[in-house]
């Protein structure tokens, strides 16, 4: 059993297997916590598994969690699915809705030939099962990147997306969940990666909305980002580096995918994170840092592009996305204390969530 959190080691669920919840977030529902996320089992960067369906855990303590099985198991008998398991599936968020009684859950689709979409399922209980409600959504006519939905205590719903490539975009949900209304914002434009914004993670604290969010460098890890706004669309004011004693510049070698506040602690809210490639932790961040700037700069030449990353010595053929293997991936999951507005994550070789206020 486990009596405490130990971030980036290997967390074993009650059977002894490691556990397969990456991008993954945590509901309290039913009277225990339930994990969620992609199961990486299977995806070893060697054929085309990108995900192997979505697993949940169940716990009582946040520390020992039980497999509780595919709630939404691949597709494997239809290669156009977007459940099957070529389909990278990504970063499963999952709603309950007061009116309708379901589960709603969204997923983020990268078709291989590089358009991105969404799948909505809907289910009566956190375990399923799950049916398709919606396939190939665009939002908003967008192509639609990495997100995380929340509720508003009226129930009203809030999608957070990155517009791939180019902004954040925060659009209100439809009465149902399963879709958007129209009504959106657009925040923090960038130009390409790695500087553009994506695994935007919401959370609310005093009143104060949050987002904690990753540049764009693939699996590689790269410095968190925090904002804060008074509302749920903003105007949001960035406030810098949430890790600002990694010297890694690697939000200490992973990517938040959510914010966990535990119920019962009055403060204390969790940064749930995973880091993807622990076998490249020796990487130097301003390396690939380059090697992504240089990638998307629209005023280079291919030939020119060629030259300048044959200059930086780094083949990143070896680290794409789809050569890694993710099925060793661990989790970061740390406490964030405030000083000021500010969100401060500090690395803890091990901690309990029952010591903090």
């Amino acid at each position: 059993m486990y009596h405490s959190f130990l971030p980036g080691r290997e967390w074993l669920d009650t059977a002894g297997k490691p556990i397969q919840a990456h991008g993954g977030s945590i509901l309290f529902t039913e009277g225990a916590y339930y994990w969620y996320g992609e199961n990486k089992e299977k995806t070893d960067g060697k054929t085309d598994v990108w995900t192997w369906g979505v697993r949940c855990y169940r716990s009582e303590d946040l520390y020992n969690w039980e497999d509780c099985g595919l709630i939404i198991p691949p597709d494997l008998e239809h290669p156009g699915s977007s459940l099957h398991p070529s389909s990278m599936l990504d970063r499963p968020h999952i709603l309950y809705n007061r009116e309708t009684g379901k589960y709603v859950c969204w997923l983020k689709i990268m078709h291989r030939g590089g358009r991105q979409d969404e799948t909505v399922l809907t289910a009566d209980r956190i375990l399923g099962p799950y049916t398709v409600v919606r396939e190939g959504l665009r939002p908003l006519g967008m192509s639609a990147g990495d997100f995380d939905l929340a509720a508003a205590s009226d129930g009203k719903g809030y999608y957070f997306f990155e517009r791939v490539h180019s902004e954040t975009i925060i659009a209100d949900l439809t009465e149902d969940y399963t879709g958007v209304t129209g009504y959106y914002s657009t925040h923090f434009p960038h130009s390409a990666p790695p500087y553009v914004r994506e695994a935007t993670a919401h959370f609310i604290r005093r009143g104060k909305h949050y987002l904690l969010t990753s540049g764009t460098t693939g699996y590689l890890p790269n410095p968190s980002e925090a904002a804060v706004a008074d509302t749920w669309h903003g105007p949001y004011r960035v406030l810098g580096n949430p890790h600002p004693a990694d010297e890694s510049h690697t939000s200490f070698h992973s990517q938040i995918s959510s914010v966990f506040q535990v119920p019962g602690k009055k403060d204390l809210f969790i940064a749930l994170a995973d880091r993807w490639a622990p076998e490249d932790m020796e990487l130097p961040y301003e390396q690939y840092r380059r090697w992504f700037e240089i990638r998307f700069d629209p005023d280079l030449t291919k030939e020119q592009k060629d030259a300048a990353m044959a200059e930086l010595g780094l083949d990143m053929k070896k680290y794409g996305d789809g050569t890694r293997n993710t099925s060793i991936a661990r989790y970061v999951w740390l406490p964030i204390r405030f000083e000021g507005e500010m969100p401060v994550i500090d690395w803890k070789d091990e901690w309990r969530w029952e010591d903090a206020e």
